[in-house]
């Protein structure tokens, strides 16, 4: 009973195929290494998944341009910028910063300090290996790995600079641990920066933002896109939207970041040195949805690897911070949207569903 008869085709497991794949502790790239030329059934994209890309079409070349946004001068065309920032934040949900102060030498490192990681010593990998989200460094490959309908091509290194104290250096991996500690200093300074714009976009006071914690939890992660045999079968990062207030990521020179704009897919192209700042679901939340917290996706490509660095300014899981529409920029005309809940409750929905494509935030609305 139950032995496979001759012609017959094996019943697919893929439990069992995750379960092998979690417990190798060598994410995707242990995969690639082994020289396959098909990708394992677990990273397949669904049919489904396939059916719903249907309603977007990739958009042309020059048919929508990411909004680029210079800050240089900023003391003296602050107004000017502050214009740029309300108008891609309240139209695209992205842009990308120039001129923001951080050394090209310092986010180049900071690519190859990421990729020296992922393709660093495995045993130091599998040390770090662990799928509890709350640890203040780990390694993994899909957190979402037993909720998602396809696993996604991509590993990730994942560090909680702030939370609110500050991360002990010596938690870091030796391979990027020190351009980590330098681009922190960096990254930290310019998102103060950019959440006093955001709070200006939005008609408030510069610090607004700032005194709703919304730049004292920092985390980290560090993705790794190895090249990938079949990139029309599978997906590098789901579609989603981000869980913070706002990112700020940094990638290297290939192209894969697609956000959704009237139902087609915008490539981020990438510009050395420049930093891509995304409104998350927090800001669209305590904005009244004045503000879009763009979906987004990466593409598998034959090309890689691929490594991006995002910063995400995020809320406290600790103690019961409370995320609600700002009364100031609510009204008679323009009541409340959304419920006051607390980050718990926002990133425990998040997460029990994974990257499935459909904002959280429509769960927490009115």
């Amino acid at each position: 009973m139950g032995s496979v008869q001759p012609g017959e085709v094996p019943l697919y497991d893929r439990n069992k195929e995750l379960k092998a794949f979690d417990e190798s502790k060598t994410g995707v790239k242990g995969i690639v290494d082994l020289g396959i030329e098909k990708i394992p059934r677990m990273f397949v994209r669904t049919q489904d998944e396939f059916t719903e890309d249907l309603a977007y079409t990739d958009a042309t070349r020059d048919q929508f341009q990411t909004p680029v946004i210079d800050l240089q001068g900023i003391d003296h065309r602050r107004n000017e910028i502050i214009d740029e920032i309300r108008r891609a934040s309240m139209t695209w949900g992205f842009f990308q910063l120039v001129n923001h102060e951080i050394p090209i030498s310092v986010t180049n490192e900071m690519i190859q300090g990421i990729r020296r990681f992922h393709e660093g010593d495995i045993e130091v990998k599998k040390r770090l290996y662990v799928r509890d989200l709350s640890q203040k460094v780990q390694y993994d490959s899909n957190f979402d790995l037993y909720k998602s309908r396809s696993a996604n091509w991509r590993d990730t290194f994942r560090c909680r600079l702030l939370n609110p104290d500050p991360i002990d250096p010596q938690l870091l991996p030796e391979t990027c641990r020190d351009i980590i500690v330098k681009y922190w200093k960096h990254i930290m300074n310019l998102g103060d920066t950019v959440a006093e714009l955001l709070s200006e976009a939005l008609g408030l006071h510069k610090d607004h933002l700032k005194g709703m914690e919304c730049t004292q939890y920092l985390t980290l992660l560090g993705h790794y896109y190895p090249a990938c045999p079949e990139p029309e079968l599978t997906m590098g990062t789901t579609k989603h939207s981000d869980q913070s207030f706002f990112t700020i990521l940094l990638q290297d020179q290939v192209a894969g970041l697609q956000f959704l704009h009237q139902d087609h897919w915008v490539t981020v192209k990438p510009i050395p040195g420049a930093l891509t700042i995304n409104i998350g679901d927090l800001i669209q939340l305590i904005s009244n949805d004045k503000f879009k917290s763009s979906e987004h996706r990466v593409v598998a490509n034959h090309v890689g690897p691929r490594v991006s660095v995002g910063c995400f300014y995020r809320a406290s899981l600790d103690k019961p911070t409370l995320l609600y529409p700002i009364r100031e920029l609510t009204s008679g005309s323009n009541p409340p949207v959304y419920k006051d809940i607390t980050f718990k409750e926002y990133i425990d929905y998040a997460h029990s569903r994974g990257l499935d494509g459909i904002s959280s935030l429509n769960y927490f609305k009115l």
